[in-house]
């Protein structure tokens, strides 16, 4: 069974047998709309004397929390059997609605570090519902490390009657940093990490919208997904002038432990720096590293229909690659009619990542979700990753409530018990930015039956770059390729003329196709032979 992830709202101690460490990440990056400085919060935190941490349990003096301080825990927990938390959520609480889960709110008079001069302010989630696994929250200030004892007294539960049933040996579901992001006098949510390993970000002008995820393991297997997840982390708490904020994961499930390093820079695109040193309890088929998931439901290329007023509906619309060779790769996502899984050859990568790339209201008519302001999320490797692929797996579905897309690198090297792996990389949430890629995009993709027996119509829209600034009678080459040939299909009827309501040019064409399997097609545009667009990829099923 394909588990579906839920689309609601959701060092510097020595290590024994040590993994190679990922390289540092660069100190500066190409980066959408002045991103931050990206630096780790590093001044000394300051506290307003006789105040106290709500409900926290006795501080104690511990080694220098790091990633190998973490990684020493995820290492002795692989040499052990998997267990699941000692905590259980009672079965109850796992049985109420969404509704009632979010009438739990944690008190804004408990927030953590409000006793402070950091910028960066802590709240909890409450667990219950989808939230059905404790996790341990622990403070850290220099080397004094503060857990967070779980404690009903720190949630107002609304309208809800069953504050008194609640257990007081619980733990959290997850938390969230705010940081002013927007406005010097309010603090808003920047990062949420709650459920398995996911977590979302934002950048200024955004609203929630994709997650991220710690780990992928056999996600659309048929054997079934398994689902890593962080059961314990270490806030460090930021100084009085810090423009970022650390935080420290361990991760365990039944086949993979590992220990995680977020260095999270709120700005006009929201920085998070991660590393990660992963342990194997057993052998992994498919180890999707930097994974992503998000919601499609239907967009300009969808044509399965359904009964809805807006025009689309999705949190991310492709997924955009830079291939070590300087290609740029642009592959626009669907709701199919059954699972599609994509595997795109990355000899070397450069970054990938989801995007939301339709900015347009007009295309949504949603007031309510924000859907034209939901973040892009592109992430760089730090240093050769060596050669893999990226995976894409578009999931059917009916609605817009389950996350169907996601999108993950793995290794053609497979990860093997036994031999600890590093890897690092930097994610950019943002909105709009001209730089990914350089040159001119597919911004729209269309489809009908055209008017070959048999046959779709495909009709691209390309835009940006030098395509805005060339003259429309200007002569360019469309170059458009059938995975397999003629042998797979035959491409009929090709043309190329300008489109003066994008500043670009479309390209149509008609694909008779001579098998039932789904057929890889790409296509991009050249002036002679300098390649003017990005590479557009796309998977029809006849």
């Amino acid at each position: 069974m394909l588990a579906i992830a839920c689309g609601v709202p959701a060092g510097t101690a020595a290590e024994d047998a040590a993994p190679v460490p990922a390289p540092a990440p660069p100190a500066k990056k190409a980066a959408p709309a002045k991103p931050g400085s990206g630096k780790p919060a590093g001044a000394k935190p300051v506290r307003e004397a006789g105040k106290k941490r709500p409900d926290a349990q006795a501080s104690v003096e511990a080694p220098a929390v790091d990633l190998a301080f973490v990684a020493k825990q995820a290492r002795a927990l692989a040499t052990k059997a998997y267990a699941e938390p000692r905590e259980k959520i009672p079965e109850w609480l796992r049985e109420i609605s969404y509704d009632q889960w979010r009438d739990i709110r944690f008190k804004a008079d408990r927030t953590l570090w409000a006793d402070t001069k950091s910028p960066f302010l802590v709240q909890l989630f409450h667990p219950g519902l989808f939230y059905d696994r404790p996790v341990r929250i622990n403070l850290v200030d220099g080397r004094t490390v503060t857990p967070v004892a779980f404690s009903p007294n720190l949630f107002d539960y609304g309208r809800n009657t069953f504050a008194n049933r609640v257990p007081h040996d619980l733990g959290f579901a997850g938390f969230r940093l705010h940081f002013p992001i927007k406005k010097k006098d309010y603090r808003d949510e920047v990062i949420v990490f709650l459920g398995a390993s996911y977590f979302r970000a934002l950048g200024r002008n955004e609203v929630f919208g994709l997650s991220a995820r710690g780990l992928a393991i056999d996600t659309a297997e048929s054997w079934g997904e398994e689902f890593p997840f962080f059961r314990e982390f270490w806030l460090v708490q930021p100084g009085a002038k810090a423009t970022g904020a650390t935080i420290y994961a361990l991760l365990d499930s039944p086949r993979v432990t590992g220990a995680y390093r977020f260095v999270v820079t709120p700005g006009d695109a929201t920085r998070v720096d991660v590393e990660c040193r992963l342990y194997l309890r057993a052998e992994v088929k498919k180890l999707g590293i930097a994974a992503t998931t998000s919601m499609f439901f239907h967009g300009e290329n969808t044509t399965r229909h359904f009964l809805d007023f807006r025009p689309e509906v999705h949190d991310s619309d492709g997924l955009l690659m830079h291939l070590g060779n300087g290609e740029w790769l642009w592959r626009p996502v669907d709701n199919p009619s059954r699972l599609q899984v994509s595997s795109l050859g990355a000899p070397s990568l450069a970054g990938f990542g989801l995007l939301q790339r339709d900015r347009d209201f007009d295309h949504y008519q949603d007031l309510e979700t924000g859907q034209d302001h939901r973040p892009s999320l592109w992430q760089e490797p730090w240093g050769d990753w060596g050669p893999g692929r990226v995976e894409l797996i578009e999931i059917p579905t009916e609605n817009d409530t389950n996350d169907n897309v996601v999108a993950f690198w793995v290794a053609d090297k497979p990860a093997t018990p036994g031999s600890p792996i590093s890897y690092g990389y930097t994610q950019w949430w943002y909105g709009e930015d001209p730089t990914r890629p350089p040159g001119g995009r597919a911004i729209a993709t269309r489809r009908d039956a055209g008017t070959l027996d048999g046959g779709q119509r495909v009709v691209i829209d390309f835009a940006g770059g030098q395509l805005g600034e060339l003259p429309p009678d200007e002569v360019l080459n469309a170059i458009v390729a059938v995975n397999g040939g003629d042998a797979v299909a035959e491409i009929r009827d090709q043309y190329l003329v300008p489109n003066p309501y994008v500043k670009g040019r479309r390209l149509s064409f008609q694909l008779v196709p001579k098998t039932r399997d789904p057929i890889e097609l790409r296509a991009y545009l050249q002036r002679g032979d300098e390649v003017l667009t990005e590479t557009w990829s796309y998977a029809i099923v006849p």
